[in-house]
């Protein structure tokens, strides 16, 4: 296993299911009110640029819950605020913490963490990689659907970061993947290239939400207009609109299809009141999986 998590792309086949049975064994500890201290006397660095509740909370809970200390950090109040290099601090902070989860813009800001780190680094989040968020939905499909094997998942609206990191888990994991975007909002050029060069790539790119939901067993969609792009949202609401999450849409998809949303959701944007909150959500599972996948991604990579 790699010490860092920076990508999906980084991960084996093998890597993805180690934390997906880890994740499912701390899962069901939990439910039964088992502790499991395994961290006891580590501590978790969280350095934000960005806002957060689900992913901010739910990496503090875990490290708590597996004995370890979290400790926030705004990177506003720390000395790169005052041009000191990424190198330094990534150096520095080695020696008081044994791992370091990042969210931030720049994909190349966490990739020189990881370079200069002696402790793994986690991505928490990117403007080019989302991948704790798409290990925790894959473990709800799992939960869901029995495994991703023999599964079409359709992705629609923006080919932001969760597009990306489903694409680089699809070409790990061998799962139909389908994405519909606007023609000027395609996922990048060039992770799009490595992924489908992968022997078990299935993975459909074009601008049509129904073929890509027809008959899709997993429905997923993200907001219109990510952190940093609120300048755009206006804009992007016009050209969004064919894209929205509705019923009609759903009606395409498989009977017993779900619908994913990493939150926080736009109601009656990318997704409507009623799939939200109807028989086919399981938002709400997706988000608690945040916290059991953290566990494992946290557990796995301090004791490697």
């Amino acid at each position: 296993m790699s010490k860092h998590l920076l990508s999906l792309a980084d991960l084996t086949k093998e890597e993805f299911e180690a934390f997906f049975k880890r994740a499912v064994e701390l899962k069901e500890k939990k439910q039964k009110g088992i502790a499991e201290p395994s961290q006891t006397g580590k501590s978790l660095g969280l350095l934000f640029d960005k806002p957060s509740t689900r992913t901010r909370v739910s990496f503090e809970t875990a490290m708590v819950q597996l004995g370890g200390s979290p400790l926030f950090i705004s990177s506003k109040d720390t000395q790169m605020s005052r041009d000191e290099p990424i190198k330094d601090t990534a150096r520095v902070l080695s020696r008081y913490l044994d791992a370091l989860a990042i969210r931030t813009f720049s994909q190349e800001t966490i990739e020189e963490f990881a370079e200069f780190s002696t402790i793994p680094v986690i991505n928490a989040l990117t403007d080019a990689h989302h991948p704790c968020q798409v290990l925790s939905d894959l473990l709800t499909v799992i939960e869901y659907k029995g495994s991703v094997e023999n599964i079409k998942i359709a992705w629609i609206g923006d080919g932001n970061n969760m597009a990306q990191s489903w694409i680089n888990a699809a070409a790990a994991l061998g799962f139909e993947l389908h994405l519909a975007c606007p023609e000027d909002y395609f996922p990048d050029a060039q992770i799009v290239a490595n992924a489908t060069k992968k022997p078990a790539a299935r993975i459909t790119l074009n601008s049509d939400p129904i073929a890509a939901v027809k008959d899709a067993d997993v429905v997923n969609t993200d907001v219109w207009a990510s952190m940093g792009q609120e300048a755009e949202q206006e804009a992007r609401q016009k050209i969004f609109a064919p894209f929205q999450v509705n019923t009609a849409l759903l009606d395409k998809a498989a009977k017993d299809a779900i619908v994913l949303h990493c939150l926080p959701a736009h109601r009656e944007e990318e997704i409507t009141e009623a799939v939200l909150e109807g028989p086919h959500s399981v938002v709400w599972d997706q988000s608690e999986n945040k916290l059991h996948m953290h566990k494992a991604i946290l557990d796995i990579l301090i004791s490697t």
